[in-house]
């Protein structure tokens, strides 16, 4: 019998995936990571905070299985609290959710569950599964269109992917939801939790004005030009491609183009001027051998849930890969992670440039 371990955090999807595995026959364990010592209420999700614990606790209980609660916290604000404020500090828009996936929830505790409580595979909640693409493991879009989460996997390790079992590739939320009801989970009607967990539903500007890690500092809004045109209250409170919010009167409607942290100027300009016909990634992640994507047709998406958009060819600069687009698109914001596709497989992805 393969033993199996389940990421459990508390929520309605980890604690079907593990009901749903345990009525396969598999020798089912839960773990779940302390990653906050923050309280907090239905109103206010914070990443596996004690009452997350809790209730992954009472629903391993319920469901008659080994459970572990691993203290990551520290380890959690080193790998993407610290990361996602240098990113913004360089001017760039992270997505701390696929960094979390590949050094702390997914890819880490797949080798630690491995390596030091001896199971086979590592389960998660996410909606997304694992298939075989040209003779590899690669991760393929879940059934659930609205909720596949396949693209904050883009950066996980192409090992680790062996060691990866997701029971709700082919359910829908309100198919999972319908099942935990049936068993009378403890938290079948539990909320959702909000995409950046640590920031309990603060934009990014306003969490890290408040707490301190990187205090908002005004400066210019300019055109491409240099020609003044409005002030900023703080450069993370911005991301390349926003029209909304940026108080500044003008003959025709403004973007944000780039955000340049050293002059601490934002850069503002018209559609034409967000447009660009390539996108770039500091490195890229591949869960296939680079020699077979050139036969492939290929489209990248550059944050969750964008339309993917084809692709003509690609290159690779130095460390750098460059993906020419068939239609010029609005450039996608750097520091976000780009997600490599043919078809529903996830080939593997980068951060933008």
């Amino acid at each position: 019998m393969e033993k199996i371990a389940v990421a459990m955090s508390g929520g309605v999807d980890s604690s079907v995936a593990a009901l749903l595995l345990k009525e396969r026959g598999f020798d089912v364990i839960g773990i779940t990571l302390k990653m906050s010592s923050i309280s907090c209420d239905t109103d206010l999700q914070v990443c596996c905070s004690p009452e997350d614990v809790k209730d992954a606790k009472r629903v391993a209980s319920y469901l008659g299985i080994e459970h572990y609660v691993l203290d990551w916290e520290d380890l959690f604000k080193k790998k993407v609290i610290d990361y996602f404020v240098e990113q913004y500090k360089k001017g760039k828009t992270p997505n701390p959710c696929s960094i979390c996936n590949r050094e702390v929830k997914t890819g880490l505790l797949a080798k630690y569950a491995r390596e030091i409580l001896g199971v086979d595979l590592l389960s998660t909640g996410h909606y997304l599964g694992i298939d075989e693409f040209e003779g590899y493991n690669v991760i393929k879009r879940g059934k659930d269109k609205n909720k596949d989460q396949s693209y904050f996997m883009a950066l996980l390790e192409k090992e680790v992917l062996d060691y990866l079992i997701f029971p709700l590739e082919d359910l829908t939320k309100e198919e999972t939801r319908k099942i935990a009801e049936k068993y009378r989970i403890p938290v079948a009607k539990k909320s959702e939790s909000f995409e950046i967990c640590f920031t309990a539903g603060k934009t990014p500007g306003e969490y890290l004005e408040e707490t301190g890690l990187l205090p908002p500092s005004k400066g210019d809004i300019l055109l491409k030009n240099g020609k003044k045109v409005g002030t900023h209250t703080g450069l993370a409170n911005y991301t390349i491609g926003q029209r909304r919010g940026l108080g500044v009167a003008w003959k025709e409607p403004l973007y944000v183009v780039e955000k340049i942290p050293k002059e601490n100027a934002l850069i503002v300009g018209t559609k034409e001027d967000l447009l660009t016909k390539f996108v770039e990634t500091e490195d890229l992640n591949l869960f296939i051998p680079q020699d077979k994507l050139y036969s492939l047709e290929l489209t990248v998406q550059g944050r969750y849930r964008q339309k993917p958009v084809e692709i003509k060819r690609f290159e690779k600069i130095g460390d750098s890969y460059r993906f020419y687009f068939k239609e010029p698109q609005v450039r996608f914001a750097s520091g976000q992670v780009l997600a490599l596709y043919s078809g529903d497989m996830l080939l593997g992805g980068g951060i933008i440039a």
